[in-house]
């Protein structure tokens, strides 16, 4: 806490009519996220405060600041999601980090522990999987203009972007000393075939761009999906990547998974087909490219996770965290053959 000016942010509170007096019962908010968030209460109203991470990297306040824009359009739609209270884009205030308050979510994040009920409750855990579908089709029927986010992406160009882009983050990594260079096979049969099969006609739309159970916060009481979080991927692009990106990272049915989490662990979970299916009943978008968005999900993501690898091979992450997330990357990569293979 030692990193938040709590007297700065009571101050600024005050001259944005936020409550009085000093900030009461404040607490550091853990999670998988690399930003800083505080929990506190002000005039009896709790609020949690979200801002980079301690070190500021180049990116961390623009990222923030699209965040917050996401969170106020959200704001007028069904989508779950952390309310916002307010924002703060002069990063004076903190002395260095713009940040936001938001109210605090009643609700757990499955990647960190089941309560009783939904690890005693089979019933509970199925419908946790097709909560999350239920919640993403209603994030991609939200019309991004009508909400204030017209500005917020480049869409033209978005699906013919991808594959490059993923490509030449890839090219990067070999930059890193003693990386040894991508050692995964069947990555130009996957390259060649998301290019010479790309989708054609698609609608624009918010993407969250890292969906997956962990990204989620459920109800204690069910198995309702109470809050989408961790917005920092968002952008406006083709929500279907995100329904690939769920299909891609739920288990499967030979009981393999690219993250291992408490929901991810446990019987009883919805497949892959009845998410898709459960999406199909709530979504007015073209479905019938499935395949090639989670193939190109499986692409993507196991690029991203491989530069844990070459930092690894660098000095600059644990050797053993590399290794583990490489093994992921090959297997996302014999999962997108096999689906390119089973494509109609």
């Amino acid at each position: 806490m030692d990193h938040v000016d709590l007297k700065a942010v009571a101050e600024w509170m005050s001259g944005q009519g936020l409550g009085e007096g000093p900030l009461e019962d404040v607490s550091d908010v853990t999670g998988g996220t690399q930003n800083v968030m505080l929990r506190f209460t002000r005039s009896g109203r709790p609020s949690v405060l979200r801002r980079g991470p301690r070190h500021l990297r180049p990116r961390s306040n623009s990222v923030i600041l699209r965040e917050t824009k996401v969170l106020a359009a959200l704001a007028r739609s069904d989508v779950p999601h952390p309310h916002l209270i307010a924002g703060c884009d002069d990063p004076s205030v903190l002395g260095d980090a713009v940040f936001y308050l938001m109210e605090p979510i009643d609700g757990f994040n499955a990647g960190e522990g089941l309560p009783p009920l939904h690890a005693g409750d089979a019933s509970v855990r199925h419908q946790m999987g097709l909560s999350m579908a239920d919640a993403l089709a209603k994030l991609g029927a939200v019309d991004h203009v009508a909400v204030g986010l017209a500005d917020f992406g480049k869409p033209e160009g978005f699906l013919e972007r991808q594959v490059p882009r993923w490509l030449s983050e890839l090219e990067s990594y070999n930059e890193y000393e003693g990386y040894p260079g991508p050692e995964i096979p069947g990555i130009e049969e996957v390259s060649t075939w998301l290019e010479s099969h790309r989708p054609t006609n698609w609608k624009p739309g918010i993407m969250h761009g890292d969906y997956h159970a962990a990204n989620v916060m459920f109800s204690r009481t069910g198995p309702d999906v109470v809050a989408i979080v961790d917005w920092e991927m968002c952008t406006i692009g083709d929500p279907l990547l995100d329904l690939g990106w769920l299909l891609a990272t739920w288990r499967q049915p030979d009981g393999t998974a690219v993250f291992s989490h408490a929901l991810g662990g446990q019987d009883g979970l919805a497949s892959t087909e009845e998410l898709f299916e459960r999406y199909a009943a709530h979504t007015a978008r073209d479905l019938s490219h499935i395949s090639w968005y989670t193939v190109l999900a499986c692409f993507k993501l196991g690029i991203v996770i491989e530069g844990t690898l070459a930092r690894a091979c660098a000095g600059k992450a644990e050797k053993e965290v590399g290794d583990q997330l490489h093994a992921a990357t090959v297997h996302l990569f014999e999962r997108a053959v096999t689906l390119i293979d089973r494509a109609p």
